[in-house]
């Protein structure tokens, strides 16, 4: 751990450390710094409930200021989230609840546009990474059913991809914003948020206007 400390990266990572009964004893945790501590065997639940408080909570305030800072009175917005990670999708899910916006699960890039052919969206979180259909393929798809002279509906990239260019190529795709994962929760609602709750967006609306 100390080690990690010491990289650019991961002088604020949060941590979640598992391990056996008794090792935290005598608060060794949260000296070293560690956000989280799990014993083994860890449930599912409580490992989803860790990782959405620790992202929730990345500015290391205590957890009750953290979550009365998460839900100030903002307008909600109807986001599809096309991401086929079942803890990403966990998190970001409760992240986004917990700020009174709704969430609508694609599995695959195929069902985002499908998904935007039969509801109103006023955006989309994109993993790039999916089956069947990827998110730079869906972006394609979707710009190509947009009308020339409609509105756009803003896409931002969901990736767990670090190097160098990544952000150009998705935004020469097509798509608004790029968020790394894991997704820390300001930088998610600042992005969600900067997208104005217009009611929403279809593409069958869209296609109908041609």
């Amino acid at each position: 751990l100390p080690f990690l400390r010491r990289l650019p990266a991961g002088a604020d990572l949060p941590v979640i450390m598992l391990s056996s009964a008794g090792w935290d004893d005598e608060g060794r945790a949260g000296r070293l710094g560690i956000a989280r501590y799990l014993i083994k065997p860890v449930k599912q639940s409580d490992l989803l409930d860790a990782i959405a408080a620790v992202l929730g909570n990345a500015s290391g305030d205590p957890p009750a200021a953290a979550a009365e800072a998460e839900a100030p009175q903002v307008d909600a917005r109807r986001v599809l989230l096309a991401e086929d990670g079942l803890v990403n999708q966990r998190v970001a899910v409760d992240l986004l609840e917990r700020r009174g916006h709704s969430v609508a699960v694609a599995q695959n890039g195929r069902e985002a546009v499908e998904a935007l052919q039969e509801e109103r969206f006023d955006l989309v979180l994109m993993d790039i990474q999916m089956p069947e259909m990827d998110g730079l393929e869906a972006t394609a798809a979707i710009r190509a059913l947009e009308a020339e002279d409609g509105p756009r509906l803003p896409i931002f990239a969901m990736t767990a991809h670090a190097m160098k260019g990544d952000r150009e190529r998705c935004l020469e795709a097509g798509m608004d914003g790029y968020l790394s994962k894991p997704v820390r929760a300001d930088e998610l609602y600042e992005a969600v948020e900067s997208v104005a709750a217009s009611g929403g967006f279809s593409l069958l609306e869209e296609a109908k206007r041609k």
